[in-house]
């Protein structure tokens, strides 16, 4: 697809950087091998930025810089960089002021565990898919749910807190799940967002796979 667009677009210029159809072929396996793990969304988006900004086609290098200043535009950092951040705070992801919500919810769906116990060369591929999907949902129009806020209050001294902590054990939850189910609750009671956050906590329970009844309240 991608070079299909530059024939058209560079014409002539195009079959001059290459002396054979030999050529061509490596040069598409190396493009290939360069650009897997990025959606089409985002190769469609930089190859027009190309267009805008290059009078001959780019370099396989400049083409990946025009692919992180879309990333850079959404505030979405490298792949690389979220993954590091990712595996920094793989063991508090909930006290984390992440650089942005898709670099958390990541890392949640690569598994903790894995990024804070296993070989890069093993758990990176995965992440990066999982980062490369959340980062085409938010180009295209998609807000993240930002998890529980940093400085959730002491469970010792906050009633609500408390709460959602015994709720957890009770329904044998980690404290990552319960703060992530339960977050609607310190949204004030009977207004839209709470409304809004608790149907987001339904669908979680599906996606779960848990029968659980939501609280509507606190005691």
């Amino acid at each position: 697809m991608i070079f299909a667009r530059f024939m058209t677009i560079y014409g002539h210029k195009f079959k001059s950087a290459f002396q054979s159809e030999e050529e061509i072929r490596i040069a598409k396996r190396e493009w290939a091998l360069s650009l897997r793990g990025f959606s089409e969304q985002e190769l469609v988006t930089a190859v027009n930025r190309a267009k805008e900004e290059f009078v001959w086609m780019p370099t396989v290098a400049e083409f990946l810089s025009l692919l992180r200043k879309d990333l850079q535009a959404y505030g979405l950092p490298g792949a690389l960089n979220a993954y590091q951040e990712a595996c920094r705070y793989a063991d508090h992801p909930l006290q984390h002021d992440w650089s942005h919500p898709a670099v958390y919810f990541a890392g949640r769906e690569t598994e903790w565990f894995r990024l804070r116990t296993e070989e890069k060369y093993r758990v990176f591929p995965d992440f990066e898919l999982n980062y490369r999907r959340l980062c085409e949902r938010v180009i295209a129009g998609e807000e993240l749910d930002v998890p529980l806020p940093k400085g959730l209050p002491d469970r010792s001294s906050n009633t609500l807190a408390c709460f959602i902590n015994d709720w957890g054990k009770e329904h044998e939850l980690s404290d990552e799940q319960a703060a992530t189910l339960l977050y609607y609750l310190f949204k004030p009671k009977g207004s839209p967002v709470r409304a809004h956050f608790k149907q987001i906590s339904e669908q979680r329970l599906k996606e779960w796979g848990l029968t659980l009844s939501l609280p509507e309240d606190y005691r």
